[in-house]
């Protein structure tokens, strides 16, 4: 997945101190110092680790429940300020930390190396567990200094902040994380309609200074267009120009409902953006594909477990194709206005861009990081089919991969995670679970 997009059969790579040091041919491997271990690719596509540049990872334990609960009453909308933000103010530290290990599992056995946490509760639960599990992500603390019965519900008060709490409290997790190697925390901000314009310019003038980015929400309903027209008069992303905080500095997640004036907005100001296909075109029309040709930086993300249902990056790759051939495609009468191997880039390469880490990772190239995946090739569902990108981009699945490296470090191997003890999560998960459940009934009822 390089820019040049090479494909190398029947090839080798050689790992040393957490970064790749040699590709080329097997044959010629044995021009290399013996190697402390070897792993036997045969029968398997190396790629880069899959990147999701938007999850919740406290929502993690809520995997499928607003389904359960549509069965039995209509859903309030919009899900992050009636149900979503509501399950998070009930999380201890303890479960947060389940939490993070339920989904850092599940993201490296689907083939994700890597993650951009949106902001929720206890992040350094979060960090403590993706050290713990050894995938490599940033953590983020959900931010709100501003209550208002705006589209919906109003946030818990456990989740309130003031506006100087919410920017010490960023500050001090973005420091406290500096010196980990592969997990780091970002500032963040929930939504404009939570926090305040000086919230919002502080944290701006935050990020420049520690050189991180800031996660947020933008584009994201039509409830937070009217919302920003208004009290400023200005739609999200004017609203945030005005204040003078776009930059490269600025993630926004999902990015569905922007105006032609909003993307050039974009493009001007190098704002990264995320495209959670699972979600986002129940909103809209992304702009993804527009985006994309434009050099904006954008990566796909799953939303997490909550919204999304699955935290496999494949199928967003997948679901992201379809949804770009019924919006964009039918409108211009283009049948495939984005392939599978394009999205499968915009899942590493353009992960890795939104994240602002293209130099270490998002592809398998020398002095990279070596975050990889091998997937195998033998499964039914990909005999008769030989191309290794058409396997990779068009029938795999997160179930394909089998073997997971990142940092250097093996961290699943033939589909066992080595790292943590995934009977104690399960235990740990069936115990816990039905009273966060039953706290989340009664609240919601």
């Amino acid at each position: 997945m390089d820019k040049g997009g090479a494909v190398l059969a029947n090839a080798a790579i050689a790992i040393a101190g957490g970064r790749i040091v040699w590709i080329g041919p097997s044959a010629e491997a044995g021009i290399l110092p013996k190697a402390a271990s070897v792993i036997d690719g045969s029968s398997r596509i190396a790629l880069p680790g899959l990147i999701d540049a938007h999850v919740h990872t406290a929502q993690q334990l809520l995997r499928g429940k607003l389904a359960e609960l549509s069965r039995s009453r209509p859903l309030r909308n919009p899900p992050w300020k009636n149900y979503f933000v509501p399950f998070e103010s009930l999380l201890e530290p303890e479960d947060v930390h389940l939490s993070g290990l339920v989904a850092y599992t599940n993201m490296i056995s689907v083939g994700t190396t890597c993650f951009a946490e949106a902001g929720g509760p206890h992040p350094d639960e979060m960090a403590r567990a993706a050290v713990d599990v050894g995938i490599r992500g940033f953590v983020a603390l959900s931010t709100v200094d501003q209550n208002t019965g705006f589209a919906g519900r109003t946030v818990p008060g456990s989740m309130l902040m003031t506006t100087e709490q919410a920017y010490d409290r960023n500050v001090s997790l973005v420091k406290r994380w500096r010196k980990e190697d592969r997990v780091k925390a970002w500032l963040s901000l929930r939504q404009i309609i939570v926090c305040t314009p000086e919230l919002i310019t502080a944290m701006a003038s935050a990020a420049k200074d520690l050189d991180v980015k800031i996660h947020t929400h933008l584009a994201e309903g039509t409830y937070e267009v009217d919302y920003a027209l208004e009290n400023f008069g200005k739609r999200p992303t004017e609203y945030l120009d005005d204040l003078g905080v776009l930059s490269r500095h600025l993630h926004c997640a999902h990015s569905v409902l922007l105006s032609p004036d909003e993307v050039d907005l974009y493009a001007k100001n190098r704002v990264s953006a995320c495209h959670c296909a699972f979600g986002n075109y129940g909103i809209g029309i992304p702009r993804l594909q527009e985006m994309w040709r434009r050099g904006i930086d954008i990566g796909l993300g799953t939303d997490g477990a909550a919204s999304a249902g699955t935290l496999d990056m494949f199928q967003v790759a997948h679901v992201a194709r379809v949804g770009q051939q019924a919006s964009i495609g039918h409108q211009f009468h283009t049948r495939i206005p984005m392939s599978a191997e394009e999205l499968l880039k915009v899942a590493t390469q353009g992960g890795a861009r939104a994240l602002g880490i293209e130099d270490e990772i998002g592809s398998l190239e020398v002095g990279k990081r070596a975050d990889l995946i091998l997937v195998d090739v033998t499964d039914a569902d990909q005999m008769g089919a030989k191309d290794p990108l058409f396997i990779a981009s068009t029938v795999s699945v997160g179930r394909d991969v089998r073997t997971v490296i990142v940092d250097g470090k093996l961290v699943m191997k033939d589909r066992e995670i080595l790292t943590v003890d995934m009977e104690e999560i399960q235990h740990r998960l069936a115990r816990r679970r039905p009273e966060i459940m039953a706290r989340f009934d009664a609240l919601v009822a």
